[in-house]
């Protein structure tokens, strides 16, 4: 052949030289593509404080940040799902709820200088200690405060909304206590609903309150023998005998104490301050807990798959914090609302499409596709909710209305 006599190399073999070239070059550029975007994800990450949970204690136990803005990582070296919460007194700061064994997540939280507790995966564990130091910034922050005037009138609104919500979950744990104690199952399931209802109104407020609220509201996972810990009490307990055990037995103190508790859960909510800064964050916590973990796992009400009246209710709370706002926020950032207002519509709306002529399709029976709906749009309110500090001027506030 021609080809051969005069020693030029076949067509093929060049472009194969050729091609071999191209995908060197290709995969040196994807090298120095992936190193620089792992040397981006150091940089980001390298102020971050990394926390270890194991069965038994958190390392370290002993923390120390400046004042502002701070990021944990939390990674889950023990064999169940967890959470840790950065406590200041009994009010909880920042949590993260369910993580799950072998993972990490991350808190974000800005801090005031002062002295805070954080927990360590289940709620017999010892807790840890964080020392938060002062800086110029926050020093600097404590001076810019806006004027709080504008909040007196939905910080007192909000206080009479706590003060009916509470006195309603007041009554409806009540009827609940009456059929337990009446020995009547069916009844005690039919009143297990709207009590959780009631509830899951206050919970934004509610789940501040460290201590009350895990007596209140805690699940299995966060006691060393689950369902047969002594520990375990409040609603999920309840629950998993109603639903699950569908036996009765044992329950009547458990309902008498969670009586006693919801009492004293009013008492706290009107004796404790809601500082400005905190009366989105707290609606805004419980979407984005919502989002992360409740809407795909169904884990809230595992035993009586009732979790979208749960849901129905926070949004229904989200929605009030957001009306008492409403004047401010059309005068500071009318784009804004306009952007909640749709949020919460879209996940009012697909929350509805899950009614039926007796109410909320139960958990279980809702499709994966249908949870990450709710999730996807659950977090997109929680997004623009997390804007309204700072339209209001709010933003970096909590740095000096640390309790003390």
């Amino acid at each position: 052949m021609s080809t051969s006599s005069s020693g030029t190399p076949p067509r093929a073999l060049r472009w194969a030289v050729a091609g071999s070239v191209i995908v060197m070059i290709a995969a040196g550029g994807l090298f120095y593509y992936a190193s620089q975007l792992a040397a981006a994800k150091r940089k980001v990450h390298s102020n971050e404080v990394t926390v270890t949970i194991h069965p038994h204690s958190c390392e370290p136990n002993a923390l120390s940040v400046p004042a502002g803005f701070n990021s944990f990582r939390i990674v889950n070296a023990s064999e169940r799902a967890v959470e840790w919460e950065i406590l200041d007194g009994v009010l909880v700061v920042e949590e993260r709820e369910n993580i799950a064994p072998g993972l990490s997540q991350v808190i974000n939280a800005t801090l005031a200088p002062g002295d805070y507790a954080i927990t360590c995966g289940l709620l017999s564990n010892p807790r840890g200690t964080l020392h938060v130091t002062p800086t110029a910034e926050s020093e600097a922050s404590a001076k810019a405060r806006p004027s709080m005037v504008a909040f007196i009138g939905p910080l007192s609104e909000f206080r009479v909304y706590l003060s009916s919500q509470s006195t309603a979950l007041i009554k409806a744990v009540d009827a609940l206590a009456h059929a337990i104690a009446a020995g009547d199952l069916t009844e005690a399931q039919a009143l297990y609903i709207p009590a959780r209802e009631a509830y899951q109104r206050l919970a934004p407020a509610a789940q501040r309150m460290a201590e009350l609220d895990n007596a209140i509201n805690a699940r299995a996972d966060y006691f060393e023998q689950r369902e047969q810990d002594p520990g375990f009490t409040g609603f999920h307990r309840l629950e998993y005998g109603l639903f699950d055990q569908r036996n009765l037995e044992g329950l009547t103190p458990v309902a008498q104490q969670l009586r006693a508790n919801v009492v004293q859960l009013k008492q706290q909510l009107m004796a404790q301050s809601l500082p400005p800064e905190q009366l989105v964050s707290i609606v805004s916590r419980t979407l984005h807990n919502l989002a992360d973990t409740r809407a795909n796992s169904g884990e809230e009400e595992r035993y009586s798959h009732v979790d979208l009246i749960g849901f129905a209710a926070n949004l229904q709370t989200t929605r009030k914090v957001v009306d008492l706002l409403r004047p401010l926020l059309a005068k500071n950032n009318a784009d804004l609302l306009l952007t909640i207002d749709h949020a919460t519509t879209s996940l009012e709306e697909q929350l509805n499409t899950l009614q039926t002529p007796q109410g909320f399709s139960t958990y279980d029976s809702v499709s994966a596709p249908q949870r990450q709906a709710i999730s996807t749009k659950a977090k997109a309110l929680a997004d623009a909710l997390d804007g309204i500090d700072p339209a209001l001027g709010l933003s970096g506030l909590s740095l000096q209305t640390r309790h003390t």
